[in-house]
């Protein structure tokens, strides 16, 4: 009886572990926060108390208690809320070296790395990859890949134009889950640029678009449909809103 009771729990532990989700809650503009599967919290962007797409209940920085706050580039509508979450909360923050260098944090807190670099927090290993974009004052800007321990990952692409080594990080990571930009205007790429790099270089089972619809500038929800038409792998998100992979 005990062998046959230990081989039922043998056979149904990988199932436990296929079902555990990830969860995104969209804060609005680039600003996510992402549950692993065992409960690892990340804050990616937090650009909350200044967004006007960030509904009023999560512009609190006192609310995140994450467990790493990811910053893409020193841009305000990526980093405004980053150093106060940090110094509330105590989380370590990940970005690029010479910028996270200058938030004066505890050296526990500054987990500052380079395109190519990664780091652990739990069950997640959150890698640093490249991004074409600026950032200033200081460093370059990155996307991030998060990799998850039941053999999944997502990608948040951070404010980047579509480019070649897009087709290195499906090699390396193969992302299930995109947080893509698709803000257009004169910042970044636009939907149909968007929809062309998923085509190109990624299959992923879904397609968060994000970094549009938040000021006059940006590209609206209607082109962001109109560029990913026929793709039913399309979620469109309201900031607040979460959902389950």
């Amino acid at each position: 009886m005990r062998a046959a009771f230990l081989s039922l729990l043998a056979l149904a532990a990988p199932a436990a572990a296929k079902d555990a989700m990830v969860s995104v809650t969209w804060l609005g503009h680039a600003a996510f926060e992402i549950v692993s599967p065992a409960g690892k919290r990340l804050l990616i962007d937090p650009y909350l108390k200044g967004d006007p797409a960030t509904p009023e209940a999560f512009k609190d920085p006192r609310r995140y208690k994450p467990d790493a706050i990811l910053v893409t580039h020193s841009h305000f509508d990526h980093s405004s809320d980053a150093l106060e979450i940090a110094t509330l909360s105590g989380a370590p923050v990940i970005g690029v070296f010479e910028w996270v260098k200058t938030l004066g944090l505890p050296e526990k807190q500054s987990w500052g790395g380079n395109v190519g670099g990664s780091f652990t927090v739990g069950d997640v290993t959150v890698h640093l990859v490249p991004a074409i974009h600026s950032s200033e004052p200081a460093g370059r800007p990155l996307g991030f890949v998060l990799s998850f321990n039941d053999g999944r990952s997502l990608y948040h692409t951070g404010d980047t134009w579509i480019f070649g080594d897009m087709e290195l990080i499906n090699e390396l990571y193969h992302p299930k889950i995109l947080l893509f930009n698709v803000g257009g205007g004169p910042y970044g790429q636009d939907p149909k640029t968007a929809a062309l790099a998923v085509k190109k270089y990624f299959k992923p089972d879904a397609i968060v678009p994000m970094h549009f619809g938040t000021f006059p500038a940006l590209s609206k929800e209607e082109d962001v449909r109109e560029a990913f038409k026929r793709d039913k792998r399309l979620q469109i998100m309201r900031p607040g809103e979460t959902r389950s992979f």
